[in-house]
């Protein structure tokens, strides 16, 4: 019998209706790109100190000297957090006694905050920091409410996982009811209406479950919007789209971020100018149709046919009078496939080095990832500028990568790139105070690499594995990445204890897994494997057992994955 691209052949690859589904999905993926993100604006932390009360009977010279200086960065600084006891400073003035000269300010006992704190409206006018004092005693809610959204991106994919699996993806197909195009619209809704309740939030609490509720969606319809598009397109455009497509779209979406940061300082606002543009997507429902191939799962063979007519019309190519033969169509059906458990990815001692070396790869990218992108404030600099570099870098990174994977062996490539990622973020240290555009420079190079890095992990990583347990890897690997991205916020936050201390964790950890992947099998040029025993072994297996049977050198792989 004919299968679905045999039977759709005639509309060419690259027509005027794919081209229109391969850019509308593709931007249906820009406010992922923001959202993602949001927090490095929205929970951003100003420069703060005690609040002395208008009412306290001070002089102006007690007044100025009721902060204590600490030392941050080398330099003394106004405290954050602590201020002298201000009945003592009171009978001090009174006394009509000098700070400095009359009295040692060292000597005098401290208090915390006791009446609130000012805070600096030089960079941020408002923050959900300045809403709720997310600050001193709890400041520790800052970077859990980042890694409460990325906790909701893990509950989201084990959602939109479903629909993603690529191996069995059509008998997903034919358990779901609701369709591509529903769940898309569906997930595009849930991110953009919880971000618009966010704006009502009354308090700390209710904001951040919110915000796991976006994390949901925001990972839900990029995975859908990915499956959907791979599903239309033709096999040459699908590489293109997985590979290039909706990530250069997300980044397109992240540089939007700071430019609407900079312009609206408040974060309500800036909520709700993020919220605006999703409402866009509504006229999208008219123009992205459904999936043939979910209908034709379905038995709704009309409703297919009438899609690829209209695409053969809006391409302007004749269709044949019969496009599926209903008998024929019957005979589309998945078979029935051997059932994985999650322990066949330790079966043996080589797979199972690969499983753990791969766990390990996937979770410190991720923090290296999401650690450079949300300390971008804590940068030299403008945090605005900073943060739109963080995104554009990304556009040459995911060029690059794919690039790598069409010329270049995945193992050494990719441990160059850890390389050049963890050692200039390691130099970062070295440079001199004076040299902030170079810092930055390196801190834009650190993410060059990793981000590179991240989107060949996918490739690789089913290159590795065998067809039965594929997917399987590929889940639990993604799991160690969200991981990773949950405790990437408490990475920054250790800049309050040394601003180098960062750095130097994640360049170190990701010099630690380039040299890991030197340690993994070559996969360029082979055959996906099939079964255990055609798996590449770790280098030290190598001498042990040959993998007959695998070798193809004329031709690299082609994996349809993307970066989620």
């Amino acid at each position: 019998m004919r299968d679905y691209e045999a039977a759709t052949a005639f509309l060419g690859e690259w027509g005027r209706f794919q081209r229109l589904v391969f850019f509308l999905l593709s931007a249906s993926t820009i406010p992922n790109g923001f959202n993602g993100m949001s927090a490095v604006f929205l929970a951003g932390t100003p420069e703060h100190r005690c609040v002395v009360p208008g009412g306290a009977n001070l002089s102006a010279e007690w007044l100025n000297a009721s902060i204590p200086l600490e030392l941050r960065g080398g330099q003394a600084v106004p405290s954050r957090c602590r201020r002298y006891r201000l009945a003592a400073l009171t009978n001090l003035s009174a006394l009509g006694l000098r700070p400095g000269s009359d009295v040692e300010l060292e000597s005098l006992e401290q208090e915390p905050c006791r009446d609130g704190w000012e805070y600096s409206r030089d960079v941020y006018r408002s923050t959900i920091v300045t809403e709720w004092n997310l600050v001193c005693e709890d400041d520790w809610k800052v970077p859990l409410t980042t890694s409460l959204f990325f906790v909701g991106v893990l509950i989201g994919s084990f959602i939109s996982g479903q629909l993603s699996d690529r191996k069995c993806y059509v008998i997903l197909m034919q358990r779901s009811r609701f369709g591509r195009k529903n769940i898309l619209f569906l997930t595009m809704a849930v991110q953009t209406a919880f971000s618009f309740l966010q704006i009502f939030s009354i308090s700390w609490e209710m904001f951040t479950v919110l915000f796991l509720i976006v994390g949901m969606g925001q990972i839900s319809n990029y995975v859908v919007a990915f499956i959907l598009g791979t599903e239309i397109l033709g096999k040459s455009v699908r590489i293109i789209f997985s590979t290039l497509g909706i990530c250069i779209f997300f980044a397109i979406g992240y540089m939007l971020l700071p430019l609407f940061a900079y312009f609206i300082r408040d974060w309500q606002m800036l909520l709700l100018a993020l919220t605006i543009p999703g409402l866009f997507c509504i006229p999208l429902w008219w123009i992205i149709p459904e999936s043939p191939r979910w209908l034709i799962s379905q038995g709704r063979y009309k409703e297919a046919e009438v899609i690829i007519r209209k695409a053969a019309k809006i391409n302007g190519v004749p269709a044949p009078e019969v496009l599926f033969d209903t008998a024929e169509m019957q005979d589309w059906k998945p078979q029935q496939q051997q059932k994985a458990i999650l322990l066949d990815l330790f079966r043996t001692r080589n797979i199972a080095t690969i499983t753990i070396m791969s766990l390990l790869l996937w979770f410190f990218t991720s923090v290296g990832y999401f650690g450079l992108s949300l300390s971008t404030p804590n940068w030299h600099g403008n945090a605005y500028i900073n943060c739109f570099l963080s995104a554009v870098i990304e556009v040459p990174a995911y060029v690059i990568a794919w690039l790598l994977l069409r010329c270049l062996p995945r193992r050494y490539s990719l441990a160059g790139i850890f390389f050049l990622g963890g050692g200039v973020v390691l130099f970062i240290q070295l440079v001199p105070a004076d040299f902030n555009v170079l810092s930055v420079g390196l801190v834009m190079l650190g993410k060059f690499g990793i981000t590179a890095a991240f989107s060949m992990l996918y490739v690789y990583n089913v290159e590795l594995y065998p067809t039965l347990v594929r997917n399987m890897a590929v889940g639990a690997t993604s799991t160690a990445s969200r991981l990773g991205s949950i405790i990437a916020p408490y990475f920054v936050y250790l800049d309050a204890y040394d601003k180098y201390l960062p750095y130097i964790l994640m360049g170190s950890l990701t010099v630690l897994i380039g040299i890991l992947t030197l340690f993994l099998p070559e996969s360029y040029g082979n055959s996906l494997p099939e079964s255990f025993e055609q798996m590449l072994k770790v280098k030290c297996f190598r001498n042990r057992q040959q993998t007959t049977g695998i070798r193809n050198a004329k031709e690299s792989p082609k994996v349809l994955v993307t970066p989620l």
